[in-house]
């Protein structure tokens, strides 16, 4: 399976000119999407503002449980945690649904948003234009991926997953540096700031998201049988 090159870094705040892009940090979206792993959960939020296309497809794979039994196949301590591609990276077979947006791709959408640790940044090949699924968490600043990649969002909570995550063991496979032990991406759920403030509908969120987890387990399960 070809590994997508590191996700890192698109998504300046875009202003009202076409030639003007600012190098501050664009304001987030009021989705927050959460990722539930072994090691904890982590919660990012979304630029819309800055990459509108690569938003909407992100999201759109979460609102249909793409990601779940996804998994990070690279851990870089102090570079990148990255999260495979969705169509290679599952262990659950996946409807046709799922699968019709998981094998998109969506234009870079790249911008003078710095590529710092918590940024959320789009994986591609050489083709600019030839990002899908899989992305990279930043663990660490990294100059050098600014305008190269695109960014979409960032981490809101889950700095303390982060950690526990550039501790794991790894290995080396070329240019990547993988965990040895797969970690995967248990299930996901998604909550809106401005709707869902209290910790009561939360709790019925992660209810809903155990039980899905629950029904994802069942049909891996039959797929094997």
């Amino acid at each position: 399976m070809r590994r997508m090159l590191i996700v890192a870094g698109w998504l300046g705040l875009a202003i009202a000119t076409v030639a003007g892009m600012s190098s501050a940090e664009p304001e987030l979206g009021s989705a927050r999407v959460v990722f539930q792993t072994d090691y904890g959960d982590i919660e990012f939020g979304f630029y819309p503002s800055v990459a509108p296309r690569t938003v909407d497809h992100i999201f759109k794979l979460v609102r249909l449980g793409g990601y779940n039994t996804n998994h990070f196949f690279r851990v870089d301590k102090g570079f990148v945690a990255q999260v495979a591609d969705v169509a290679g990276g599952r262990s659950a077979p996946m409807n046709e649904e799922q699968r019709a947006e998981a094998e998109k791709t969506v234009i870079g959408e790249f911008s003078n948003v710095k590529h710092v640790r918590g940024i959320l940044s789009m994986g591609r090949y050489s083709d600019p234009n030839s990002a899908s699924s899989s992305f990279s968490i930043l663990l660490g600043d990294a100059p050098h991926l600014d305008g190269q990649y695109a960014v979409f969002g960032k981490v809101t909570k889950g700095d303390d997953t982060l950690k526990k995550l550039e501790q794991v063991p790894t290995r080396t496979e070329g240019i990547f540096v993988m965990p040895t032990e797969r970690i995967t991406i248990l299930s996901s759920y998604y909550y809106d700031t401005t709707l869902e403030k209290c910790d009561a509908e939360r709790t019925i969120l992660k209810r809903r998201l155990a039980a899905a987890a629950i029904e994802i387990e069942k049909q891996r399960m039959k797929c094997f049988a």
